[in-house]
């Protein structure tokens, strides 16, 4: 019998594991079901890595009107910080969207710029408060008409990803909310509504998706919304079926939003059952390698390549692999060494071409440079011109030649004139 859980209480650095022992009871001697009810009742520490944050099309709508100092919206940025720390940020995970507004709105970035922590962090430390107004309806319809398409990085319904929406504000909405909020629901956007000192309670419910206790918080100050963070992971956090005890695959489990499916190694089929596998090997000791590679095992942005029954990512050309070791950057593709330019390199999309300096031509193998030979190109218009020019130069030189000659004729006429 499994052991009951009741009164169970675990301090740490000291004694009381008996909670500890009945959770490796649950996971290896039997019971699964049993377990999974009572487990319930453990601390949240030891169940929190079996918490995952679901994938997200997620877009923060932060207030940004002259009634939010300006040291009231650094911690506004901080809050979107640290959210941004708790999410599964990636391509293929959570996508993050900033949008800022006041009497006007501005989309700070969509949803396919950045798909890092990192780069996404640095973003929001940018961003600026706008003005006067508070139009919260305006900025909801942007959100719908801007944000949430395919061409800005909204993934297709097809794909199931929940559509969700953070809006963050201290006042009342100057402009027609509820209609608006009413059909980003319909349109299956759920929102959630946060407000801030003097918020008027009565429009973030309005706009807030069901259940209300559940999507509308407050807090008193910009100072403390720090705290909804944990509140915010809660909400979004999607249990791993796939941990020991938790699901009945008998060879592969893949987790799939908040549930799974069973997998079988290569060689082998999924039975009927849906859960065991069959196939030409009858010992678990003579299986060939897991594809690690296959769809839905890994996380790469780009290139998975198979290693020893693990795999590492990569990137296609171009490209650069970012610090997460999944997703991928466009590469500086005419950073120092990256190109066989000798004088200049011009970057491209794609491609880095070479150029040379004032003064040089570009040689035939597109990379190394010669000195130019400073001579014109003379165009058949200018060549008729150019004869003309000569041509007169010539009659000139003649005449004046004869002329000389005259004079010099003259002159002697002159002296022997003289002379007689």
């Amino acid at each position: 019998m499994v052991p009951s859980v009741s009164g169970c209480a675990i301090r740490t650095g000291r004694g009381h594991f008996g909670c500890l022992l009945l959770l490796t009871h649950c996971l290896w001697v039997g019971a699964p079901v049993l377990c999974r009810r009572r487990l319930k009742l453990f601390p949240s520490f030891l169940t929190d890595t079996a918490c995952k944050n679901r994938p997200l099309d997620l877009v923060f709508i932060v207030d940004s009107s002259r009634s939010v100092r300006p040291e009231e919206f650094e911690k506004v940025k901080t809050f979107l910080s640290e959210m941004i720390d708790t999410l599964d940020v990636g391509e293929r995970t959570t996508r993050v969207a900033v949008m800022n507004y006041a009497s006007t709105v501005k989309v700070e970035f969509p949803l396919r710029t950045f798909f890092d922590k990192g780069s996404l962090k640095e973003a929001v430390s940018h961003i600026e408060p706008l003005s006067a107004g508070t139009m919260t309806g305006l900025a909801i319809q942007t959100a719908m008409d801007e944000i949430f398409t395919e061409e800005m990085g909204s993934r297709p319904a097809a794909f199931n990803i929940p559509k969700v929406v953070i809006v963050v504000t201290d006042g009342r909405p100057q402009d027609q909310v509820q209609d608006v909020a009413a059909s980003a629901r319909t349109a299956g956007i759920e929102i959630y509504a946060v407000g801030v000192g003097r918020a008027d309670m009565q429009s973030l419910r309005i706009m807030a998706s069901e259940p209300l206790d559940e999507h509308v918080f407050y807090v008193e100050t910009y100072g403390v919304i720090e705290k909804l963070t944990s509140k915010f992971r809660e909400a979004f956090c999607a249990v791993d079926m796939c941990v020991p005890g938790r699901h009945e695959c008998d060879q592969i489990c893949v987790s799939n939003n908040g549930s799974y499916v069973c997998d079988c190694y290569e060689g082998y089929t999924l039975n009927p059952d849906k859960k065991t596998c069959s196939g030409f090997f009858s010992e678990p000791c003579l299986t060939t390698a897991m594809d690690m590679c296959a769809p839905g095992r890994h996380d790469c942005a780009q290139v998975c390549v198979r290693n020893d029954g693990s795999y590492s990512c990569d990137c296609y050309e171009g490209y650069t692999l970012n610090p997460d070791k999944k997703t991928c950057s466009a590469a500086d593709v005419c950073a120092p060494g990256r190109h066989d330019c000798e004088q200049v390199s011009v970057r491209g999309d794609l491609f880095c071409t070479c150029d040379c300096h004032q003064g040089f031509a570009l040689n035939s193998d597109d990379r190394t440079c010669s000195r130019a030979i400073t001579s014109s190109l003379i165009t058949t218009e200018e060549s008729c011109k150019c004869e003309a020019i000569i041509a007169l130069q010539d009659s000139v030189t003649s005449r004046l030649e004869a002329l000389s000659t005259k004079h010099i004729l003259f002159h002697i006429q002159d002296v022997v004139h003289h002379k007689a």
